[in-house]
Formats: C-alpha cells, structure tokens, sequence
C-alpha cells in the first residue's frame, strides 16, 4: 500500500516511522515533510494546507491511501476533497 502523509512536523515524522514497520506498507510519501522526514520518505513541495495541490500530488502519485495529520486542512475540508477525487 502507498501512503502520502500530508504535513511536516513531529506528529507526521512519527506517524511515517510506525507505517514503515508494516509489512503492507509500500512507498513512503510525505508532503511538505522535513529535513528529518526525508530519511524515512520522499517528500514534495506541497503546502499542506493546499487543498488542490495535496488532491492533484495524491492521484498523481496514485497512492492507496493519504494520511492527513495536521488539523487546518481536516477543517478546510482536505479529506473531502479526496474522497470526492477518489
């Protein structure tokens, strides 16, 4: 399975961590992600309050499933627009 998760901070770098010790986890995405980050999955340059930007870096990368940890983009409506785009 291939995750996106969107965000940058320790929260996120934790959440990568333990998804990588799962045998059913394949490639590693996160954006924006950080320095740290990077060591563990690829990152892109990608606001994570960016709704259509996270939308369109997910269908491009047609990952299985996109983790958003950080709260701004849950309230502004970032999983329903993934959901919507499938």
């Amino acid at each position: 399975m291939d995750i996106l998760v969107v965000g940058g901070g320790g929260r996120e770098h934790a959440i990568i961590r333990k998804l990588k010790e799962s045998p059913r986890c394949g490639k590693l995405y996160c954006t924006p992600g950080n320095g740290g980050i990077s060591r563990d999955a690829q990152c892109f340059d990608v606001k994570a309050n960016d709704i259509a930007g996270v939308v369109a870096l997910a269908k491009q990368l047609k990952v299985n499933l996109v983790f958003v940890a950080p709260d701004d983009p849950l309230v502004a409506g970032m999983v329903d627009a993934l959901e919507k785009e499938g």
